[in-house]
């Protein structure tokens, strides 16, 4: 299958607020004096990283809008607020920046059911009861991360949150998209699929695919689309969370089998160079646009792509 680029989309990256991570636990087995000179450290440990966010529009329809990931939204509680460094400031107000209402968005994507990727899909409303944040928007999300996430299914106890979940169980669009090995087959470290990737993608909208990137969860996706430039944009899920997890064993102590993080993130890097996707970082609190090209040593650097290289909006406030 090739990304079809006969549907193209403007987009906009939007920052759903800053969100603060324990450094250790972001870098798992790296060591902290190899880490802490990538990224700083507060006073607490915890390193900031960002709720990245696309908002798409069709070149031929502009209205119709398609929001990828929705940010931890505004439901904690102080205490969880304070540990996790959130601000005020949500997917809400990131959108009414750019004169979008919540209900004019048609279908959200999210890479994974996580509270920092999908606390933004419900709100807290003024008489305290969880209100619906886009009410004309059905939820695209792989079926097994929602089995998964009801399960509760994680390293975490807190982070597949009811609060989340419940108020969108009929609001959903499951999808059941190839993985990239058998069932049972336990790949070796640097092995490749014997599919590639772009055989793997699933249509979920027009012009928007999905592909399945486990290690982090069991069926996290990535999200493709091709843009007003005929460019094939490439949102990045926790495979990678920031440019500083490039590394083949920089995977998280947060990842359900960070061995296959390490896999994934091999073949999910060589595809993203074979077929020139640029890529949209989902945590990474600089320039989360880059392009993948090889280091010369055998493995690979990440490039940013310059703001001018697109008619888009890339917002990096």
């Amino acid at each position: 299958m090739i990304v079809s680029s006969s549907t193209r989309y403007n987009f906009q990256l939007l920052r759903a607020g800053p969100l603060r991570l324990d450094g250790g636990s972001m870098f798992g087995i790296i060591p902290r004096v190899v880490w802490s000179k990538l990224m700083p450290v507060d006073e607490r440990g915890r390193i900031e990283v960002a709720h990245n966010c696309l908002l798409l529009s069709r070149v031929d329809d502009p209205n119709f809008r398609v929001l990828i990931e929705t940010g931890s939204g505004d439901k904690f509680d102080a205490k969880n607020r304070d540990i996790f460094g959130l601000t005020d400031r949500t997917i809400i107000q990131a959108l009414a920046e750019v004169s979008v209402a919540p209900e004019s968005i048609k279908h959200v994507v999210v890479s994974h059911l996580h509270f920092d990727h999908t606390g933004g899909v419900t709100r807290r409303a003024p008489d305290d009861s969880i209100a619906i944040t886009f009410p004309n928007a059905p939820i695209h999300v792989q079926r097994r991360e929602w089995d998964d996430a009801i399960a509760n299914n994680s390293v975490m106890t807190r982070t597949y949150l009811r609060e989340n979940l419940e108020p969108i169980r009929d609001r959903l669009n499951l999808i059941d998209s190839p993985r990239p090995y058998p069932a049972g087959h336990e790949p070796g470290r640097d092995e490749l699929p014997k599919s590639p990737a772009i055989d793997r993608l699933t249509e979920i909208l027009p012009g928007i695919f999905s592909l399945i990137v486990p290690g982090h969860t069991w069926a996290q996706q990535a999200v493709l689309f091709t843009d007003d430039l005929g460019r094939s944009i490439v949102f990045t899920p926790d495979v990678m969370p920031t440019v500083h997890h490039l590394g083949a064993t920089y995977n998280m102590a947060y990842d359900v089998e960070p061995y296959i993080s390490t896999n994934s993130r091999r073949w999910f890097l060589q595809a993203a160079l074979e077929n020139d996707w640029t890529l949209a970082i989902d945590h990474e609190p600089g320039n989360p646009i880059r392009k993948v090209k090889p280091d010369g040593k055998g493995w690979f650097k990440l490039e940013p792509e310059p703001a001018k290289a697109s008619s888009s909006s890339h917002s990096l406030d």
